[in-house]
């Protein structure tokens, strides 16, 4: 199979996915480096497709349903208070799409998450913790943003208000 092929296999696989693919078990599949794969993943993003990568893996968005809406909160913890954060947000109804910093040099960087459930929160804060990699709000003192979806303004509310009460929450 040449790359191309590869490419077009890997977006198929995408496609019908139920949950994300690792670099790892796709290259294994495809016999070939997790590095090819990363590679691949890169040129079809350039080719003008949107693919996710995610702690869990690669995937595509979701076809966005028009009655969800999408918030950005201004939080701040301590290295202990991810969890709880997170599952704040979970719990009452809400998705947590990415995880935004603003460096010093670099400007604003990014993680997409794409967590929408205590289990995800558990494999998340599971290979934070196997890799030894530090929290990205680590570098702005605690400080970051989420983009969150939530079904409709009552979620967002609930989210917002138990976000404060822990005094997570910067701005309401």
């Amino acid at each position: 199979m040449d790359a191309k092929e590869r490419r077009t296999l890997l977006l198929e696989k995408l496609k019908t996915a139920k949950q994300p693919l690792t670099g790892t078990c796709l290259a294994k599949e495809l016999g070939v480096s997790r590095q090819v794969i990363v590679t691949d993943f890169a040129i079809l993003r350039a080719a003008g497709h949107v693919i996710y990568a995610t702690p869990q893996g690669y995937l595509l968005p979701l076809i966005e349903s028009s009655k969800s809406l999408k918030a950005t909160l201004a939080c701040k913890h301590d290295q202990d208070g991810l969890e709880e954060e997170l599952s704040i947000i979970v719990d009452n109804g809400g998705r947590v799409l990415d995880v935004i910093v603003e460096h010093s040099f670099y400007g604003e960087l990014k993680a997409n998450l794409m967590l929408g459930s205590r289990r995800e929160i558990g494999e998340f804060l599971h290979k934070l913790e196997d890799t030894k990699a530090e929290q990205l709000s680590s570098i702005t003192g605690g400080v970051h943003l989420h983009t969150i979806e939530v079904p409709n303004e009552e979620v967002l509310s609930k989210i917002k208000k138990e976000l404060k009460s822990k005094g997570i929450l910067m701005l309401s």
